[in-house]
């Protein structure tokens, strides 16, 4: 019986034996829907046309054959567009293995239609830094509003956006009770589906109070009033099709707001990731323009095995080389006691294992990492070393934090967050020379 797992290879496997002719038929796309089935879809021009028929007939079959109930009888299993149809298509893609196999892309369905393989380039601008973890409750978003108000004590302009719509919070790190905006992150989401961003955006902006020599801006996920927030939370995820007839995903949407906000000549936009490796993370780590994806993991199997599971995917879709250097690790919730430096090596060994057999490229025996992007396990450069945060009490959770940032002096700041606000300091530093 052949499982999901096995689609992509068995395509390979098929297609690998006509590789020569359907690359003469242009674009084709493979589209796995969002049940995990297969059909092809192919030029309207090749309709008309006996051999490809006879060969797109005998695939079909072969995809019947092999991928059992993943794939459509084969009489169901080829649909036709016009060239201009194919051209269009925006959904998140993949090509298969083979170069001679190019122009066939396979494009995933998927609920959101955010994908991890779909790594848009760094934008332009102030460089947007994803604060991301696999699992929640490692000091991340706290770790995000310390970096915010060192920045600002530095005298940078930043913008602090609070996209994990599911479990909002960072506002309130930065922001007293009552001092939100009118709306949030959300409300734009919604209000855009039906050309009304504009309305909201105007209320989507405050200053945190918390600025010194600096500016804070938060944009919260929600507003003052948070209004039917499960009903749009519901809707945010939703494409838009535009007047043009131009199909929109949400993380394109996002993207769009985004660009827009970056209007108050900022130094650096912090984007509070969702936890996990679902598809609405996704966006915030791929397809926002990060300049820094910043990985924060702590000693545990389970946020190894969670890491191991997203490289892996970036490597098998042969999209790692576009992310990997865009990567940081943090060492989050480093005890302060004599455990300290064991547990920032084990830390440190347990990444670099994940880093060296994913990431980074294979060093053949005998020979340098010169001219390759690789690095020895003690390389202090190196991505998989952890920027290391301290575990402290008062700062354990970012609960009444808009109080604490308000008394606490640059020293305290200093000690807990120093390797990371330096490793900020120093990207932020470099992006404008």
């Amino acid at each position: 019986m052949t499982t999901f797992d096995q689609i992509v290879p068995i395509l390979n496997e098929i297609f690998s034996q006509y590789s020569a002719t359907v690359a003469q038929f242009g674009t084709m796309l493979v589209n796995r829907d969002l049940n995990g089935r297969i059909r092809l879809i192919v030029a309207e021009t090749l309709r008309e046309d006996p051999e490809a028929q006879d060969i797109l007939h005998a695939i079909a079959g072969q995809m019947y054959e092999k991928l059992g109930p993943h794939a459509f009888p084969s009489e169901q299993a080829v649909l036709f567009e016009t060239e201009d149809e194919l051209k269009r298509n925006s959904l998140p893609s993949f090509t298969l293995t083979l170069e001679s196999l190019a122009n066939i892309r396979v494009v995933d369905r998927l609920v959101t239609e955010s994908n991890w393989t779909a790594i848009a380039l760094p934008a332009t601008g102030a460089p947007r830094i994803v604060f991301f973890s696999i699992k929640g409750g490692v000091g991340r978003s706290t770790a995000l509003a310390a970096t915010a108000w060192n920045l600002a004590q530095r005298g940078k302009r930043v913008l602090v956006l609070d996209l994990d719509l599911e479990s909002p919070g960072i506002s309130s790190a930065l922001l007293p009770d009552g001092f939100g905006p009118k709306y949030g992150i959300t409300d734009w989401l919604v209000e855009d589906l039906v050309d009304n961003g504009n309305a909201v955006i105007k209320d989507l902006v405050v200053p945190s109070l918390l600025s010194r020599h600096g500016e804070i801006y938060v944009a919260p996920a929600h507003g003052r009033d948070p209004g039917e927030y499960v009903a749009k939370l519901g809707r945010v995820w939703m494409p838009k099709i535009n007047r043009d007839g131009r199909r929109e995903r949400w993380s394109q949407r996002l993207r769009r707001l985004i660009d827009t906000l970056d209007q108050y000549h900022l130094d650096a936009i912090l984007i509070d990731s969702r936890a996990g490796i679902d598809e609405i993370a996704s966006a915030c780590v791929t397809d926002l323009g990060a300049a820094l994806v910043l990985l924060f993991a702590t000693a545990s199997k389970q946020t190894w095995a969670g890491y191991q599971i997203l490289f892996r995917h970036w490597r098998r879709n042969a999209v790692a080389r576009e992310i990997r250097k865009r990567l940081q690790l943090v060492g989050a919730m480093i005890p302060e006691d004599e455990a300290r430096n064991r547990y920032l090596q084990e830390l440190r060994d347990q990444a670099w294992d994940v880093f060296r057999d994913e990431l980074y490229d294979e060093v053949p025996a005998g020979a340098t990492t010169e001219g390759l992007w690789s690095f020895d396990i003690a390389d202090e450069e190196a991505p998989h070393m952890p920027w290391a945060v301290r575990w402290n009490r008062g700062w354990a959770t970012v609960h009444s934090l808009h109080g604490r940032l308000e008394e606490v002096d640059q020293s305290e700041v200093k000690y807990i967050f120093g390797p990371l606000l330096d490793g900020i300091d120093s990207i932020i530093d470099n992006h404008y020379e």
